[in-house]
């Protein structure tokens, strides 16, 4: 496998990565709704774009158009639909549940493509069937405990940030 670490897009993409990862984080645990909450916010969707992007662009892995160019682009729909109805308010009734769900399975995504990202570079030796068994594994184990995380919160945070309408939300 050729290494694209060093040339510009690589280091571009690792820089989006790290930052999306850091502060994917910190909205997790900070206050939601302030000024602070949504300052972070427009940096994280700038630099999933970013990432996602680049993502788009890196193509010396396989060589051509591969799986983990169909999840960058799920990546950007899904930052795109968390980050449009909360900066819209739109749909009037629901854009803070789409908002929740949207954002929270960005970043989900986000550390699940950082284990496959991570075999990618430590695993992937010709040859070697147990790659894809690997990446496999560490994206459904994120993926299961992130859709666990976003189901418990879900009601608490629906009801906490979006009021009475909310409260009977599961």
């Amino acid at each position: 496998m050729e290494s694209y670490q060093f040339d510009s897009i690589g280091l571009a993409h690792f820089s989006f990565a790290i930052l999306s990862m850091i502060l994917g984080a910190l909205i997790i645990f900070i206050k939601k709704g302030g000024s602070f909450h949504k300052k972070l916010g427009y940096v994280y969707f700038g630099s999933m774009i970013g990432l996602n992007v680049t993502a788009l662009m890196i193509y010396k892995l396989f060589g051509f158009f591969g799986p983990f160019h169909v999840f960058a682009l799920i990546s950007l729909v899904s930052v795109i639909a968390g980050f449009v109805p909360a900066y819209l308010k739109k749909p009037k009734d629901t854009w803070l549940e789409y908002h929740y769900e949207f954002m929270n399975w960005s970043v989900v995504g986000l550390y699940a493509a950082f284990w496959s990202e991570t075999f990618t570079r430590f695993f992937s030796f010709q040859g070697w069937d147990g790659f894809w068994i690997l990446v496999g594994t560490a994206t459904g184990i994120t993926v299961a405990i992130g859709a666990y995380l976003i189901k418990k919160k879900k009601s608490y945070f629906l009801e906490k940030f979006g009021g009475k309408k909310y409260a009977s939300v599961d």
